[in-house]
């Protein structure tokens, strides 16, 4: 099984970052996850959100697969920490029907007042008394409010969290009971904020997980969304066993949610090695030793500006059909580890610029026709060929290499490839400083 990286701080958001800047539209963003299995309905054990673009996260958890986001600044105070500070975990789950549970983290022991109020201030229970250093975790139920404020003084310091109902009204007591202390080392990642953060055109990476098994998608969601994992693999597409383009006909594969070509894409016009490709309105393509029959077995090879066909913009469809586009670094990120039994998706891991991961490679590699009996097992059907690469004029390491092209690039403006090699089952990620022509591997559109 693999070791989540995901960190379990149980943050089911309804605050914002307390540096106290504004957002610029008012209301909530509700999202709602599920998941499929190849048409047959199927449970999630959890969902884990990554902001990627502010580097925080958070994590849902059964029942309740909603992330509600308000995006009006509430004053809710909860403030990023090391995992040594007094910290308030925001509830989960949140919005919660009748019950919910809080963590609080202290590093040392104290005497702690938490106070649950309503909106008007009015105070609904209370509780008192020394707490140990580490994860002490409280269970609230709920009464007839649809808000509650939780707040947390140790010594001068204060930590404050929004709590939101979505059962009906009940009549009754508001409870606030202490469950015990947990040992923090139980739990598996580093912290990166306590706290989650959203502003509108954010990245979000979703990752839903079944036993083992783990299935990605990416999205800058600027309205409620409806969000279905899918758990299929080593299928095709569903509903797109195939696609004719440029001549041809190519196979499609499902991938947990993500839908690939499951060859290399050939097409335009071969020109020499010798050559240069240049932006003519034609799709121009080098093919291993000058040989057509080279590029109907493993495809074309591109360089960077042509495979994106002139345009700088991550996702952009460059050679690609309607319809679908150049993966990004984060998509072969998530495809990475999705496939990897050791490292999950969204692990710091994948971040590296060099060959990392346990056994995508071996996963991912075709078996057959690489160098010296470097193949993979293929287990997911995506069947990558040791298609080489063009350089200086040249061809290089067919059999031992397969480069893939994404449509990202550094900060200093690098393409950064994806990359596979006989004598590893690891895989590669680095920006390429050269002028290199490598393979290309469309994505479908979600």
């Amino acid at each position: 099984m693999k070791t989540k990286n995901f960190k379990i701080i149980f943050l089911m958001v309804m605050a914002t970052c307390l540096s106290l800047k504004l957002y610029s539209q008012p209301g909530t963003l509700i999202l709602n996850f599920s998941a499929d299995n190849n048409g047959t309905p199927v449970s999630l054990e959890s969902v884990w959100i990554n902001n990627l673009t502010q580097n925080c996260d958070t994590t849902l958890y059964p029942p309740d697969f909603t992330l509600v986001i308000d995006t009006v600044l509430t004053g809710i105070i909860n403030v990023g920490s090391s995992g040594n500070d007094f910290t308030v975990s925001q509830n989960f789950p949140n919005p919660f029907k009748d019950q919910t549970t809080i963590s609080i983290n202290l590093p040392e022991k104290a005497n702690i007042e938490i106070s649950v109020s309503n909106l008007l201030g009015q105070q609904i229970t209370k509780f008192s008394g020394q707490l140990s250093d580490g994860k002490n975790t409280f269970i609230f139920n709920r009464g007839n409010e649809s808000v509650y404020i939780l707040s947390v003084r140790n010594k001068m310091e204060i930590r404050t969290i929004r709590m939101l109902s979505s059962g009906n009204h009940v009549s009754g007591d508001c409870i606030l009971r202490y469950q015990g202390n947990e040992d923090l080392e139980s739990f598996k990642s580093v912290q990166i904020k306590n706290y989650f953060d959203f502003d509108a055109g954010d990245q979000l990476l979703f990752a839903g997980h079944i036993s083992s098994e783990e299935s990605g998608i990416l999205d800058s969601p600027t309205s409620n969304q409806n969000y279905m994992f899918q758990f299929a693999t080593n299928i095709p597409c569903q509903g797109l066993d195939s696609l004719f383009f440029d001549g041809r006909y190519y196979h499609t594969i499902q991938i947990f949610s993500q839908c690939w070509m499951k060859e290399n894409l050939e097409a335009g016009v071969m020109i020499m090695g010798s050559q240069s490709q240049t932006n003519n309105g034609i799709i121009e393509k080098y093919c291993y030793a000058n040989s057509l029959n080279y590029c109907s077995t493993v495809g074309g090879l591109y360089l960077w500006d042509e495979l994106m066909q002139y345009n700088s913009t991550q996702g952009s469809q460059g050679i690609c059909p309607v319809g679908w586009h150049i993966p990004t670094d984060e998509e072969w990120k998530i495809l990475e580890g999705a496939t990897d039994s050791q490292y999950s998706i969204g692990h710091n891991v994948w971040n590296s610029n060099t060959y990392r991961g346990f056994d995508t490679g071996k996963n991912l590699k075709s078996s057959s026709g690489w160098y010296s009996n470097g193949n993979g097992i293929d287990l997911y059907g995506f069947g990558a060929v040791g298609a080489g690469y063009w350089w200086q004029n040249g061809f290089f390491e067919k059999t031992m290499d397969g480069f893939y092209g994404s449509s990202t690039t550094t900060y200093d403006l690098l393409p950064i490839i994806h990359a596979m090699n006989f004598n590893t089952d690891k895989v590669a990620r680095s920006p390429v400083e050269e002028i290199v022509g490598y393979s290309v591997r469309c994505m479908k559109d979600q």
